[in-house]
C-alpha cells in the first residue's frame, strides 16, 4: 500500500522528536539515584550545579574500578572520596550502583553480589540518594526526611568544607597507598585527644608532622595560618567526654580550598588557580625538613635556614657529639648544668648558690606534650613552674593561657616569623648573668668605654629622629594630595569623600611605638597587629599596622578611615589619623586603658572585676552605640562584625564600639540590602545574613545578643555546655524555656540583687536572636526594654541555634529542617 508524502512526512518527523527526547533524556545529568534507577560503570551521577560527579572509575594505570567522587569541570580529575576502597571491582565486571530492597546504597558486581554497603537500619525503606553540589552523597528516608547516611561522615584522603576532622576512626582523612590505588595508605590525619588539641599526621602509630595546638583560631605550630580568618577553620566540642571535631568553611562559592592528603603523607591546601586553569596549593606539611616530627630530638631545636638545621636549645649540649657531628641528632641534648632543686643537699650547703632562671626562646613552635592550666594568668604560670621542680619550661599563649612542660622538650623548630615564645628553665649559671670570675671583670671593662660611646651614639641618633617627627608638619586628607600605585592608595581612592584627617608620617610612628617593639604589642588579629605608643605632646595612641599578608585590603582600609573619621560618639572608638606610606598602612586610634572587653569577661580572674553595674553599663553603651550608628549619625552605618573583642573599654570600663572595616553604609530609606561576600565573625552572624547574604540593621541587632548573652554568663557563644550537649544560644533559650534562667547566669552574679534586671537582659539578648529579622527588636526597642519594666514579649523557639542540640528530642526534630552544613559556614570570609 502505497503512503502519501505528508503520512511519510510525518512519520520522519514524530521520529526525529522521539529519537531527540530519548537522547536529551539519556544526556540530562541528574543528582538524585533510586530504586528504580540504578547506575551501571559507563553513567554517572552529577550535583545541581554541575561541581561534583560520582561514578565509577579506575586510577591511574589500575585495571580495578571503584565508586568515588570528584570534581566534574576541573581536570586533572581529583578524587576526593572512594566508597569502595577495601573492595576493587574488576575492569570487565558489569558492576552497578543501586539502592538496595532494604533501603541501603549497594555496590553489586556482575553476579548481583555486593561488594559495598551502606549497612545500616532503615526504618520504612523508601529511600534515594543526591549528590550535592557541596560534595556529599546522602542517604535520605523519603518518609521522616531525615539523612540516614552520608559520604561526609566517612572522608577518604580529602577534607572538604563541611566535613569533620576528629580523633579517631572515621574521623581521619586516610592516604591512598598510591596514585594508582585507593586502598588505605599508611598517612592520617586528625586531632590527637589533647586538650586543647593539635593537628598531627601519623605515619602508622607514629607522629609524622604537627600542627600545635588549637587557641581558639589557629593551630599555633603553622605560622602561615592567620587565626579565624584565611582558613576558616572551626573547632568544635563533639561529645561529653572532652572530643572535638574541626571543620573547614568556604571561602566563596567560586574559590573551593580543601584539604587532601598525598600517598607520600605530605598534606596539602588545593585551590583551583582560575588564570591558568590549574589545581595548586596555597600550603603544604611538611614542607621542610623542620617540619618532621621530632627531627633533633629532645631538648634539639630545628632551623631550615641554617646548617645544619638541628642545635641545642641554650644550656645544653649534644648527648652524642660523635653522632650529633655526622648529623645524627634522634638522641637529642641533655644538660649542660644541673638545675638547683634537682641538686642534693650537701652540694647547696658546700658553695653559695643562686635561684633557676627562665631563658626566653622566641618565635618557636612549642614542644610537644604539654600541660595545660586555663585559669592561670602569666604570673601564676611563671609561679607554679618556679615551685615544680619536674617543670623545665612554660608559655602563656592567648587563647590557651597557661602551658607547661614536665617531659622532654621535644619538636621544636624556629620559625622565621610567627610562632610563641617557651620561657625555659636554666640554672643561673647558664643564665650569662653570673659575672663571677676575673676574665669577666677584665671583658666588662675592656669593651665599658665601647658601650658607653655606642650608647651616647644611639641616643644622639634617636634624639634626632625624635626632633625629626616631633617638627614634622601634620599633614590632612584632601580632595586632590593623595598618590600611591600598585597596593597603595590612588588619587582618587580618597578624593570622592570630603573630610579632614591627620596623616601623620611614618617616621613619627616609628618613634611613637619605639620601632614596634614587642613590648609596645597590644594583640593582634586578622587585619594585623596593634602597638601602643606615645606622641609628642604625650598623648598616647593604639596603632592598628594592617598586614601586607592579612587578606584584608585597600578597601578595608579607606572604609574605616571614611567611616570612623565622620562619626563623633562616646561610645564609639576616635580615630585621630592614618598612615601611608609605600605599602604600609596604619590607623592611629584612641588608647584604651583595658584592651577589649573579651580580655576581661572570658578570663575566670579578671572577670571578677566585671560586677553588675559594670556589665550593665556596658550592655546600654553599646546599644547607645549602635543606636548612633544605625538611626542617628549622618550616615546609616551597619557594623557587620560585632564582637566582644571589637568592644575597647577606657580606663572608666566604658564601652567603645571599634574596628569598621567590614562595616555597610546605608541610605536613610533603605532597609535591606544583598551581599555575595559575606565577611564577619563565625557564631555572631544572623541566619539570613550567613545563608543568604542580607543585611540590615537587625544582622548588628542579632550580633547585639549575642553578646548579650555572653557578657550575663561570661561564656563565649561557642562553648560547649558539657552537661546538657548542646550550645550556649540553643541552651539560654532551653534554660529560659523551662524556667531555669538563673543558670545561664555567672556565678558572681547570682549572688548579687541584680538578679531581676539580669533575668531581663537574658529575655531581651533572646529577642535580639531571633532566627527571624523580623521577630528582633531595633536598637532603639532594645535600649528601651533594658532601661524599662515594660512587659516584653516571649521569644521564640530559635531553629538555627537548635540544630546544634544533640541528643534531645528537640535536636531530633528539627534535624532535617536546617542544613547540617549550615554550621560550619558557606561562601564565608570571617575574620
Amino acid at each position: 500500500m502505497a503512503i502519501s508524502k505528508a503520512t511519510f512526512v510525518n512519520h520522519l518527523c514524530m521520529t526525529c522528536l522521539y529519537i531527540l527526547i530519548i537522547s536529551l533524556q539519556r544526556c540530562q545529568a541528574t543528582d538524585i539515584l533510586t530504586k528504580d534507577s540504578p547506575i551501571s560503570l559507563d553513567q554517572t551521577l552529577v550535583s545541581s550545579n554541575q561541581i561534583f560527579e560520582l561514578g565509577f572509575f579506575g586510577p591511574g594505570n589500575s585495571s580495578n574500578r571503584y565508586l568515588g567522587i570528584w570534581f566534574k569541570n576541573f581536570p586533572p580529575r581529583k578524587f576526593i572520596w572512594v566508597a569502595n576502597r577495601q573492595n576493587p571491582l574488576s575492569a570487565d565486571t558489569n558492576a552497578s550502583l543501586t539502592i538496595g530492597n532494604d533501603g541501603n546504597l549497594r555496590i553489586l558486581d556482575a553476579d548481583q553480589k555486593t561488594v559495598w554497603s551502606t549497612s545500616i537500619k532503615v526504618q520504612f525503606n523508601e529511600t534515594i540518594a543526591k549528590l550535592t553540589d557541596a560534595g556529599n552523597f546522602a542517604l535520605n528516608d523519603t518518609i521522616s526526611r531525615l539523612t540516614l547516611w552520608e559520604s561526609f561522615d566517612y572522608p577518604g584522603n580529602s577534607l572538604l568544607p563541611g566535613m569533620r576532622l576528629g580523633t579517631t576512626g572515621k574521623d581521619l582523612i586516610t592516604s591512598w597507598k598510591s596514585d594508582d590505588d585507593p586502598t588505605r595508605g599508611d598517612f592520617a590525619v586528625g586531632l590527637s585527644g589533647d586538650q586543647p588539641p593539635q593537628a598531627f599526621t601519623w605515619r602508622g602509630s607514629k607522629a609524622y608532622w604537627r600542627g600545635g595546638p588549637w587557641d581558639g583560631g589557629k593551630f599555633i605550630g603553622i605560622p602561615e595560618q592567620e587565626g579565624g580568618y584565611s582558613n576558616q577553620m572551626t573547632l568544635m566540642p563533639q561529645n561529653s567526654l572532652g572530643g572535638a571535631y574541626l571543620t573547614i568553611g568556604l571561602y566563596s562559592s567560586s574559590d573551593i580550598r580543601w584539604l587532601y592528603l598525598r600517598p607520600d603523607g605530605v598534606l596539602q591546601l588545593n585551590y583551583m588557580d582560575g588564570d591558568h586553569n590549574v589545581w595548586d596549593y596555597s600550603w603544604e606539611a611538611p614542607a621542610n625538613p623542620c617540619d618532621v616530627y621530632k627531627v633533633c630530638g629532645a631538648f634539639g631545636i630545628c632551623t631550615n635556614t641554617r646548617s645544619p638545621i638541628c642545635d641545642c636549645l641554650r644550656g645544653f649540649v649534644p648527648q652524642s657529639d660523635d653522632e650529633w657531628s655526622k648529623g645524627n641528632w634522634t638522641r637529642g641534648c641533655v644538660r649542660r648544668t644541673e638545675i638547683l632543686c634537682a641538686k642534693n643537699d650537701s652540694s647547696l650547703a658546700s658553695v653559695k648558690t643562686q635561684p633557676d632562671v627562665f631563658q626566653v626562646v622566641r618565635g618557636i613552635k612549642l614542644p610537644d606534650h604539654y600541660e595545660y592550666y586555663p585559669y592561670m594568668d602569666t604570673d601564676d604560670c611563671r609561679s607554679w613552674c618556679l615551685g615544680n621542680c619536674s617543670c623545665k619550661a612554660y608559655a602563656f599563649v592567648e587563647g590557651i593561657h597557661c602551658m607547661v612542660w614536665t617531659q622532654d622538650l621535644i619538636d621544636i623548630q624556629q620559625f622565621s616569623f610567627g610562632g610563641e615564645n617557651l620561657f625555659l628553665r636554666l640554672a643561673y649559671e647558664e643564665s650569662g648573668d653570673d659575672k663571677k670570675g676575673q676574665a669577666v671583670a677584665i671583658s666588662l671593662t675592656a669593651i665599658g668605654g665601647v658601650l658607653v660611646l655606642g650608647g651616647f651614639m644611639f641616643c644622639l641618633y634617636r634624639w634626632k629622629t625624635y626632633k625629626k617627627g616631633k617638627n614634622t608638619k601634620l599633614n590632612h586628607i584632601n580632595s586632590e594630595d593623595q598618590i600611591l600605585s600598585g597596593d597603595m592608595l590612588q588619587e582618587d581612592d580618597l578624593t570622592k569623600e570630603t573630610f579632614e584627617l591627620p596623616i601623620y608620617k611614618f617616621e613619627q610612628i616609628i618613634v611613637a611605638t619605639d620601632n614596634f617593639s614587642y613590648r609596645n604589642k597590644l594583640g593582634e588579629g586578622g587585619f594585623g597587629a596593634v602597638y601602643k605608643g606615645m606622641l609628642d605632646p604625650g598623648q598616647q595612641i593604639a596603632v592598628k599596622r594592617l598586614s601586607g599578608h592579612s587578606g584584608q585590603g585597600i578597601e578595608e582600609f579607606k572604609n574605616e578611615i571614611l567611616l570612623i573619621s565622620k562619626l563623633q560618639h562616646r561610645n564609639l572608638v576616635k580615630l585621630l589619623g592614618c598612615c601611608f606610606e609605600g605599602k604600609e598602612r596604619l590607623l592611629i586610634y584612641e588608647y584604651m586603658k583595658n584592651k577589649s572587653l573579651d580580655t576581661f569577661l572570658f578570663d575566670p580572674k579578671k572577670r571578677r572585676q566585671l560586677d553588675w553595674t559594670t556589665r550593665f553599663n556596658i550592655i546600654r553603651g553599646i546599644g547607645r552605640g549602635l543606636i548612633y550608628l544605625h538611626r542617628d549619625s549622618s550616615l546609616r552605618i551597619i557594623h557587620r562584625d560585632l564582637k566582644c573583642s571589637n568592644i575597647l573599654l577606657d580606663e572608666k570600663m566604658n564601652p567603645k564600639i571599634s574596628d569598621f572595616g567590614l562595616a555597610r553604609t546605608f541610605q536613610l530609606t533603605q532597609e535591606l540590602a544583598n551581599t555575595r561576600r559575606i565577611v564577619g565573625t563565625y557564631g555572631y552572624m544572623s541566619p539570613e545574613y550567613a545563608m543568604r547574604g542580607v543585611i540590615s540593621e537587625k544582622s548588628d541587632v542579632f550580633s547585639y545578643g549575642v553578646m548579650l548573652l555572653e557578657i550575663i554568663s561570661g561564656k563565649r557563644n561557642t562553648e560547649f555546655i558539657r552537661h546538657e550537649q548542646i550550645y550556649p544560644l540553643g541552651h539560654a533559650w532551653k534554660s529560659w524555656n523551662e524556667g531555669r534562667g538563673i543558670e545561664l547566669m555567672d556565678e558572681s552574679l547570682v549572688e548579687s540583687t541584680c538578679l531581676t534586671d539580669c533575668l531581663r537582659c537574658i529575655h531581651v539578648g533572646l529577642l535580639c536572636v531571633q532566627d527571624l529579622a523580623e521577630d528582633r527588636p531595633t536598637m532603639t526597642e532594645v535600649v528601651s526594654m533594658l532601661c524599662s519594666e515594660t512587659v516584653l514579649p516571649e521569644p521564640k523557639v530559635p531553629l538555627f541555634t537548635l540544630q546544634r542540640l544533640s541528643d534531645t528530642n528537640i535536636g531530633e526534630k528539627f534535624k532535617n529542617m536546617c542544613s547540617i552544613n549550615a554550621a560550619t559556614m558557606s561562601m564565608m570570609e570571617g575574620r
